[in-house]
């Protein structure tokens, strides 16, 4: 969680900014999440994808995909008066999972994108998150053309804690996006303040 604090002419202070995860399979659209909602040009370090690369990333059903994420995608968004989210995107493939230690330090949750046409590409992403106890939803991407499946079918599917949200989204839109990270926000919230509560009980 990144928090920052000015002096305002009232006397109140400033803003607050929160740190937030976009994961999710190769191709499942957490670069164009992060750049629908972001205020700011979102910093992208997208590379075409390689020859090289053919054996290790599995284009299926991507196969209109040209480039690929090697570090992070950054966005910032302001929910409210005094509330920012900087947007973190991790990348999707396997060799390059070693950077989401460092980019999940202080987050204070996580968006997995998921796709219902290679859903299993998101259990990696589920797992990590869960294993480390930081809250995050489910939005699952509404591609055109993929067979629409309800909330309660994903995280069934998913195998996901109770209580965990699954919403529906695109991702090319800067609503549906924002909506996402809205619920992201209230129900971290709601996690952190249990947590706390129960390590002071």
């Amino acid at each position: 969680m990144v928090s920052e604090h000015s002096d305002a002419p009232d006397g109140d202070t400033a803003a607050l900014a929160l740190k937030i995860l976009v994961a999710g399979g190769f191709g499942v659209g957490k670069t164009t999440l992060v750049g629908a909602v972001s205020e700011i040009r979102p910093l992208r370090t997208e590379e075409l994808l390689s020859e090289a690369g053919q054996s290790v990333d599995d284009t299926d059903g991507v196969d209109h995909k040209t480039t690929t994420t090697v570090a992070m995608d950054f966005g910032r968004i302001t929910i409210r008066s005094g509330l920012s989210l900087y947007l973190f995107g991790t990348p999707g493939q396997d060799r390059f999972w070693f950077l989401w230690d460092e980019l999940s330090q202080g987050a204070l949750g996580a968006v997995v994108l998921a796709d219902t046409r290679r859903l299993e590409d998101c259990f990696p992403a589920v797992d990590y998150f869960e294993h480390r106890r930081i809250p995050f939803v489910v939005a699952v991407n509404c591609f055109a053309g993929a067979r629409r499946h309800g909330a309660s079918d994903v995280s069934r599917a998913l195998d996901l804690d109770r209580g965990t949200p699954v919403v529906l989204c695109d991702a090319r839109d800067r609503d549906s996006g924002k909506e996402v990270l809205i619920r992201l926000v209230e129900y971290a919230g709601r996690m952190h303040t249990a947590r706390l509560l129960d390590s002071v009980g």
